[in-house]
């Protein structure tokens, strides 16, 4: 067995059986940004054998403060992060198989993406695509480590299907739209995306070789800058949840995925969310002042991400001018909307 894994080795609850597990495990990492990237590093440098990594954006100058595994030369090149993880981790561990899918993740694909996994870890940024995890997860009996960072602030859970809460037992419902804070309004630091990515991967690694006594079975919340840490108790699934005990998985229900298109002749695209909702338009605007220059009125939100002109509406819809790529669309909706 390859020497650079000799230290882990000697960590007992590893071993070499446990190192064997690793080698021979496949993690779906959600989404390379700052959590994900961080997440691909660790497993690669651990051995884990495949890794399939799958994120829909591409490297910007403002990512290389806490996204780990990018450089100034991907971000010149506008790499697809999924690409330049790929590349970087070569150099890092060339011995294992890191498989870069350049997608946005949806109903359409999760199921395939998910179900030849021993595990999938959360790198993502919104609600919508952590719900559809779960139910893809669920469904095909696939634990799942959920992870969130913004800001000085993260959460953390681990999900068994079947013998924990998943999910939705514990979050019943979806954030309003617009309601949560994102890191492209509230900023991130990168000591909790650090603190967060390492015990995510710390229980991913439990599971993989097969220590699930010492899974710390909570909602775990962190604040590094308040010093403030929490762990809620997990208890029994909610008798009432639909995806872990009714069998009922909505989100891979295509018909709940957001309604995208390419507005012909305009350079644009509109994302809207899933479900009807309705934006607190004022409150948006004062959490996107730390962006530039907002305007607003009692209809709309116009702001500029780059040179993407974003005008939100009270609906949730967004129209973003400036591309006719929906996945880019998604991806600045998510960042600055959140759902």
């Amino acid at each position: 067995m390859d020497d650079r894994y000799s230290r882990q080795i000697l960590f007992s609850p590893i071993g070499t059986k446990g190192q064997e597990k690793l080698l021979s495990s496949r993690v779906l990492i959600v989404g390379c940004g700052a959590l994900g990237s961080s997440h691909s590093e660790m497993l690669a440098r651990a051995g884990v054998g495949s890794l399939r990594i799958v994120d829909r954006d591409f490297v910007e100058f403002s990512n290389l403060q806490r996204q780990t595994l990018f450089s100034e030369g991907d971000a010149e090149n506008r790499l697809p992060k999924a690409v330049a993880a790929r590349n970087r981790l070569a150099e890092v561990n060339p011995s294992i198989n890191v498989e870069a899918i350049v997608a946005d993740i949806n109903a359409s694909n999760i199921e395939s993406l998910v179900k030849d996994c021993d595990l999938v870890i959360d790198g993502s940024d919104n609600f919508q695509l952590r719900y559809l995890v779960n139910d893809a997860c669920v469904k095909h009996s696939i634990p799942w480590v959920y992870g969130a960072a913004v800001s000085s602030y993260g959460s953390t859970m681990t999900i068994i299907p079947r013998e924990t809460p998943c999910l939705r037992c514990v979050f019943e419902e979806m954030p309003e739209t617009g309601s949560s804070p994102t890191c492209d309004t509230a900023g991130v630091i990168m000591p909790i995306v650090a603190a967060v990515s390492a015990i995510q991967v710390s229980e991913a690694i439990k599971l993989l070789v097969d220590d699930r006594d010492l899974l710390h079975k909570t909602l775990m919340q962190i604040d590094v800058w308040t010093n403030e840490r929490h762990a809620i108790k997990l208890g029994e699934a909610n008798p009432d949840c639909p995806a872990c005990v009714q069998d009922k998985f909505e989100f891979l229900d295509a018909a709940n995925v957001d309604s995208s298109a390419i507005l012909c002749g305009r350079d644009a695209v509109q994302i809207s969310p899933s479900r009807r909702t309705e934006i607190d338009l004022t409150l948006f605007a004062t959490r996107l002042r730390s962006v530039g220059d907002v305007t607003h009125n009692e209809y709309l939100v116009r702001f500029f991400s780059g040179e993407n002109e974003v005008t939100v509406f009270r609906d949730g819809r967004a129209i973003i001018k400036g591309t006719d790529d929906i996945s880019v669309g998604r991806s600045i909706y998510a960042r600055f909307v959140g759902a």
